[in-house]
């Protein structure tokens, strides 16, 4: 069972959460009594889920309020953008909890918030930051850490959370210091995983802390790539071009289904519509096998180089 602690604020997409659960993986604010913007706390909610949810849901989404249930693990409510509740269940494991803190909810919160959470990592550039999207096991936080072996530094891992300017000119708020990487991929960058912790039934993947490594600005997002595997044996890159381009954001939007249920397509189409009008979206195709990160990473920059050239 998870442990309720003294409650501690830290820093996560630009937000100020005070939680009463330990949350390792993000910084703790120095200033405790900085003003917040979201509160995690331990509450039972299964009053709640029985009255309000059937018993053959696992979500319930009604105005401003987002409720679902992982089976042995907790029950979760994000409300207003503001607040987290859990409300976990007997021997649940704690890893697995704040796995669910740190991806649904948040994604569920932003969304709540108006932020768009994109589903990928997203790397800083000379001041400027690129996301690389794509499907779970594409390969996202693997290329981006060749990024990060080259130098450049992380904004972001798993959840990137993207808002605009007055302008409308989309950007990035970083997310915090950690990437989780296959064990395949620390070995192919000559990385020993006996110092990190392996992610909570994901025996062969680990939290990998990268604070040297992570960028704490907010940047003007500048360019994304969507990652996939094909059956060719070659590296592929492509625009894409027209409605399609409308397509991939909401595909790659975190949790995207909560979109409709929260009635926010209309805003979300409004978003996709000042990404695709300040920015270029590729398609980067590799090979299902073999290790391809460092040749897609200078994939990437020559194309970065070539589109600047090209303004």
């Amino acid at each position: 069972m998870i442990g309720v602690h003294k409650k501690i604020i830290y820093k996560a997409f630009g937000l100020n959460v005070k939680s009463s659960i330990i949350l390792p993986e993000l910084p703790v604010l120095k200033n405790q009594h900085d003003l917040l913007d979201v509160e995690i706390e331990v509450k039972d909610l299964s009053k709640v889920w029985k009255k309000l949810v059937p018993i053959t849901d696992k979500y319930l989404v009604k105005d401003n309020i987002v409720l679902f249930r992982i089976i042995n693990t907790a029950t979760f409510c994000i409300q207003d953008g503001k607040r987290i509740i859990v409300s976990p269940m007997k021997g649940a494991d704690e890893d697995k909890i704040r796995l669910f803190i740190l991806g649904t909810c948040m994604g569920a919160l932003l969304i709540q918030r108006k932020v768009i959470p994109l589903h990928g990592s997203a790397i800083e550039i000379k001041g400027k930051a690129y996301a690389i999207i794509g499907e779970s096991g594409a390969g996202k936080s693997t290329l981006a850490s060749a990024f990060l072996n080259r130098g450049y530094k992380l904004l972001s891992d798993d959840v990137i959370a993207v808002s605009f300017s007055e302008n409308n000119i989309p950007y990035v708020t970083p997310s915090y210091p950690q990437q989780k990487l296959w064990d395949t991929s620390l070995k192919e960058f000559g990385i020993n995983n006996n110092k990190y912790r392996p992610i909570i039934e994901r025996e062969s993947k680990f939290a990998v802390p990268v604070h040297s490594k992570f960028s704490t600005e907010v940047l003007p997002l500048a360019g994304i790539f969507e990652l996939v595997k094909t059956e060719s044996d070659n590296i592929e890159l492509q625009k894409i071009e027209g409605i399609e381009r409308f397509r991939t954001l909401f595909t790659h939007t975190y949790r995207n289904f909560l979109i409709e249920l929260l009635d926010e397509m209309k805003w979300h189409f409004i978003c996709s519509t000042n990404i695709v009008e300040h920015l270029d979206i590729f398609q980067l195709s590799r090979p299902i096998s073999g290790f391809t990160a460092n040749s897609l990473a200078s994939t990437i920059l020559k194309t970065i180089q070539k589109e600047n050239i090209t303004c």
